[in-house]
Formats: structure tokens, sequence, C-alpha cells
């Protein structure tokens, strides 16, 4: 159950205030700063940054997955925005996402950070999870929603 075990209701923003994926970006990283107390905010935000000039990150169906790599993390972490009104991030699909799983590693974690990946994109395929996830107004619930899920198509992993 890899994430649920990265997204703890601590590093879950829910009603995220950012219109755009430049301000979505400040505001993530700066509340996993501060949920982690990590003063690595700099570095954090450069390594997103690095990652979504190479190709938007936000895929499909309103969800956004940033991601980077950085020594200034020992694991692998995360946080995961919600926003009730959608946040312009220039998404492969031009439409506004509501869903933003801010994923960072350490520059040798790949196969962590893959296998992370590769489980997100499976739980992002089914319609349900999106749409109670986007509901949430509570961290703790938003959790739930998470766990829920991974237990239903991973229980057997």
């Amino acid at each position: 159950m890899i994430l649920q075990n990265v997204l703890l209701p601590q590093f879950i923003k829910v009603n995220l205030e950012a219109d755009n994926k430049d301000q979505a970006f400040d505001e993530l990283v700066a509340f996993y700063c501060n949920a982690d107390k990590s003063k690595a905010y700099n570095e954090i935000h450069k390594a997103v940054v690095a990652r979504e000039a190479k190709m938007s990150t936000g895929i499909s169906k309103g969800i956004a997955v940033p991601h980077g790599r950085t020594n200034s993390v020992n694991s692998l972490r995360g946080v995961l925005g919600i926003s009730q009104k959608g946040v312009d991030y220039d998404a492969l699909d031009g439409e506004p996402v509501y869903l933003l799983f801010m994923l960072i590693s350490p520059l040798d974690d790949s196969e962590k950070y893959l296998r992370l990946l590769q489980h997100l994109a499976k739980l992002m395929d089914v319609p349900q999870f999106q749409t109670e996830l986007q509901a949430q107004t509570d961290p703790q619930e938003a959790y739930n929603i998470i766990k829920k899920y991974e237990e239903i198509f991973f229980s057997k992993n």
C-alpha cells in the first residue's frame, strides 16, 4: 500500500487556493515543507519546476502528478492538493486540474519512485477514486479514500 504510506493526512491539503500551476507549486511545496518541518523549499521547488519544464504533468481527467527528484529528501515523499475550483495547469487535455499529487524522491530511489507513479496511474483509471477524492474537504477523509481504493485494488500485492 504505497500511496497511503506517502500521503498521510498531514500531507493532504484540501481547499487548494492556487489559480495556476506556478501558484500550485508554491503552495504545495510550502505546505509540504511546513508539514514535514523541512527547510528544503528551494531545492524541492526547483526539482519540481525542472521536471515540469520537460512536459506537463497535467495528464488528464482533472489530475496532475507534478514530481521531482532531489537529495533534499531521504525517502519518497508527497503531498496531495485538492482544488474545488480547478487550477489552470496547461494540462495535456487543456482542462483544469482538481487533484495534484506532488511527489518528491531522492535521486537514488528510482525503483520506489517509478512504482508509486505506476501505482497512482492505476488508481487514476478508476473514475470513482477521483470523484470521491475530489469531493473531500477534510484531510483525514481524503486519506481514508486513498486507503480504501488501495485496499480494494492492491490488497493482493
